[in-house]
């Protein structure tokens, strides 16, 4: 992809907008706010676009303009100290570490709304470790699917039916590039699939000092229907699924050695990855190694995350289709086909099927859960998998997740802690004595921003709405469910996730007339903004989507329910920094982590939720609500007392703190919670303190094993 070359004074700007390190980077985005605001917004803040849409002229004009100069020429030098290994954490903590690198397989990336290769909170996880891992100077790599298609947009029907539409990338609009070999041609591999080989082109992302890798199979050499094996995300049937786990296994470890790179360490995140550690053995046993040292060796380098509490979750085939797709392997491994088949041998009850987290559990050094609760739940699920092992020696570790701060926290909070917490705030946030100075900043400041990012979100809301409505002609019932009648001014609590059965998107609806009485409430009002997907395959959560739509038109609440459609990063931002409460009630423990309440927390929106995921260990009580009915007997008793619990909680707390003001109208209890929340949730649920833990945990100690076992090699 190429844009038209900028001025020489201002010649690296196509090369700004094309590493993503501007997407958390405040100084780099406002190069692009000040080249031209209304474009900037019309895009959605993809500078690609915006430059190629661009007039010659402003971009000469900016060429000239002292304002626009400086703050490019910041950009760029933050550009290239981002850039540079040295002086990092990393370089200083590992230096003799420094020729290292980790390289990270995800089916998914959430980086920007540009990118639309992410579904959830899987790819925003990988996203945001990835850019935490550029800021500390962690030599990770990587490797994912470029989908041309991405995950879908979601229309809402009139009747509330969720519609899916597939939109194609436009190439021209995006932040990627070929990925070149060494000899500066581009990287292309090909990976046997069953009978037959498959060709795979390799895309490129800059996000700093890291690489992101993404493999795309539409190539017109291919087959049509190989070509759509990278067009969408999680898209097709499970033999599609099986096929694409191949292609992004086997194909994501050849990519990166064409590419010239020898990853020391390897992390798969989920077990949609697995199929690499079957293409690094293979390699192994190719230079002769016995089956058992293959699968030592790959062991003492690998780590696996697993994200998945739910059985259903985790990805399981028929033999006969593994023992297909896998043939072009077989040829070259001779005797070890059924060893290999063995590593994912798997019943969870419904008789012997290939695995694919079975097999990451199996051939994985360093395995670990998303949350402390998780870790229960994983040891539990999978204990064959350790036969005799009882549950303290089960080779499982908690990391809880974390989101990369930079880019979830609001830029008006981002100034009021720079005014009251010093310029290196970003520097210090995983410091957990260093946020208590949140306790100085004067509550009448803190209320005017809260004030303000709600009022940003419903600005975003009726703008939506009103887009809409001259665009798609939308009827009086969707231009209310758009949120056209919320209060800025009133309670707002967010629910923002996917919409499957055992989030409970219904719970707080299970008494309509004493919801209703909550929300109309004379002068203390209070609203519900929803949004979120059913996974396309998902009929039981797409009538879950409908029967909350159909509340946000139900007359009885009175407007004060919305559904702002096609939950995205951008909406994200808004609704994590805009609202006021943050609703959480999954099914406990069914939810491994939940990180949209951590970045509500930091922006000052409260945690209200069931104990489940992070909020079994970010619960303090003094920094937001726990829903606890206290019943674990049967769903529907659960069901029953959680509901009671949160209106509870609602008529008895939440709301009394929330209206309560002083002489100058400013809430005190409420801002105190807020305040707590921010200082306890900032510095353990970062992503900085995330990688770090990956880091001491497993990455440095198998990097350091490993070198040593090529120094104790023999020479040949």
């Amino acid at each position: 992809m190429s844009l038209a070359p900028p001025p020489d004074r201002i010649r690296r700007l196509n090369e700004l907008a094309y590493d993503l390190s501007w997407a958390w980077n405040a100084k780099a985005r406002e190069v692009f706010r000040h080249l031209d605001y209304p474009l900037w917004r019309s895009t959605a803040h993809n500078p690609v676009r915006m430059l190629r849409l661009i007039s010659r002229e402003r971009v000469e004009e900016a060429a000239k303009d002292t304002s626009f100069l400086t703050l490019y020429d910041t950009a760029i030098q933050n550009l290239d100290r981002a850039r540079m290994a040295v002086s990092t954490w990393w370089s200083q903590q590992v230096p003799d570490l420094s020729n290292c690198s980790i390289a990270y397989f995800s089916a998914e990336f959430a980086l920007h709304q540009s990118l639309p290769i992410y579904a959830g909170g899987l790819g925003v996880l990988a996203g945001d470790h990835c850019k935490e891992a550029s800021d500390v100077g962690l030599p990770l790599i990587g490797v994912g699917f470029m989908y041309p298609q991405g995950y879908f947009h979601q229309s809402v029907s009139s009747e509330g039916w969720q519609v899916e539409l597939y939109e194609r990338l436009n190439w021209e609009d995006a932040p990627v590039e070929h990925a070149l070999k060494p000899d500066g041609r581009p990287c292309i591999v090909e990976v046997p699939l069953g009978d037959k080989t498959v060709r795979v082109s390799v895309w490129l992302v800059r996000l700093g000092r890291v690489k992101l890798y993404l493999l795309d199979t539409g190539l017109q050499e291919n087959a049509p229907w190989d070509r759509e094996l990278s067009a969408r995300l999680y898209g097709g049937d499970s033999e599609t699924r099986l096929r694409q786990e191949v292609v992004l296994g086997v194909g994501g470890v050849r990519a990166l050695r064409m590419l010239g790179h020898d990853p020391t360490v390897w992390h798969m995140n989920e077990g949609h990855t697995a199929f690499l550690v079957i293409e690094r053995m293979r390699e192994s046993l190719e230079r002769g190694e016995s089956f058992e040292s293959a699968l030592e060796q790959v062991r003492r380098t690998t780590v696996f995350t697993t994200h998945t509490p739910v059985a259903a979750g985790h990805d399981a085939f028929a033999f006969h289709l593994v023992e297909n797709y896998l043939a072009g392997l077989w040829r070259s491994i001779r005797g070890h086909r059924n060893a290999f088949l063995n590593l994912g041998h798997y019943d969870s009850g419904g008789g012997p099927l290939f695995n694919m987290t079975a097999l990451a559990l199996r051939t994985s050094g360093g395995v670990n859960t998303v949350s402390r609760l998780h870790r229960q739940v994983t040891s539990k699920m999978w204990a064959p998998i350790w036969p005799g092992k009882a549950d303290p020696d089960r080779p499982v570790r908690a990391v809880t997740n974390g989101i990369h701060i930079s880019t979830w926290i609001a830029p008006a909070m981002s100034n009021l802690f720079e005014r009251y917490l010093g310029r290196e705030w970003e520097e210090r946030h995983e410091e957990p004595g260093f946020w208590d100075a949140i306790l100085s900043i004067p509550d009448e400041e803190l209320w005017a921003v809260r004030q303000s990012l709600r009022s940003f979100l419903f600005a975003f809301m009726r703008e939506r709405v009103r887009q809409r409505w001259m665009e798609e002609r939308l009827g009086p019932a969707r231009v209310v469910a758009g949120g056209t009648l919320l209060d800025p001014a009133s309670l707002t609590v967010g629910f923002a996730r996917r919409f499957t059965a055992y989030k409970r998107a219904e719970l707080i609806f299970r008494d309509p007339a004493r919801l209703a009485r909550i929300l109309t409430a004379p002068r203390r009002p209070v609203q519900i903004v929803f949004a979120g997907k059913a996974h396309p395959a998902d009929d039981q959560g797409k009538h879950l989507l409908q029967r909350v739509y159909r509340n946000a038109v139900d007359h009885a609440f009175g407007g004060r329910i919305a559904f702002v459609d096609d939950y995205d990063l951008h909406v994200a931002h808004f609704l994590v920094q805009g609202c006021d409460v943050w609703l959480n009630n999954p099914r406990k423990p069914l939810e491994a982590c939940g990180t949209s309440g951590i970045k509500a927390s930091v922006n000052g929106v409260i945690n209200l939720s069931v104990g489940d995921g992070w909020w079994a260990e970010g619960y303090t009580g003094s920094n937001g609500w726990l829903i606890d009915g206290g019943v674990t007997s049967n769903d529907a008793a659960v069901d029953a007392a959680d509901a009671e619990s949160l209106y509870r909680l609602l008529e008895e707390q939440i709301v009394p703190a929330f209206y309560d003001r002083d002489e100058h109208g400013v809430p005190k209890r409420w801002l105190r919670i807020v305040k707590e929340a921010i200082r306890t949730v900032a510095p353990q649920f970062s992503a900085r303190r995330m990688v770090k833990e990956y880091a001491e945990g497993m990455y440095i100690p198998m990097a350091r094993r490993h070198l040593q076992d090529k120094r104790a090699q023999p020479a040949i």
